[in-house]
C-alpha cells in the first residue's frame, strides 16, 4: 500500500507540469552559449553594417 502511494504521488507530480531542479540545469546549459556568442554576433551585425553603408555610399 505504501508502494502504491509512493508511486501515485510520483506519477501526479510528473503530470502536474512543475517547475524542478534539473529543468532549470538545463536551461543554463542551453543559454550559456547563447549569451557567450550574442556580444560577437552583435558586433559582426554592426561591423557588416558599417562596411556596407561606407561601400555601397562610394
Amino acid at each position: 500500500m505504501l508502494v502504491e502511494k509512493r508511486a501515485e504521488k510520483r506519477r501526479m507530480k510528473k503530470q502536474d507540469g512543475s517547475y524542478n531542479f534539473w529543468d532549470f540545469v538545463f536551461d543554463v546549459l542551453f543559454w550559456i552559449p547563447e549569451l557567450i556568442i550574442f556580444p560577437f554576433r552583435v558586433l559582426f551585425i554592426l561591423f557588416r553594417f558599417l562596411v556596407r553603408s561606407v561601400f555601397d555610399g562610394i
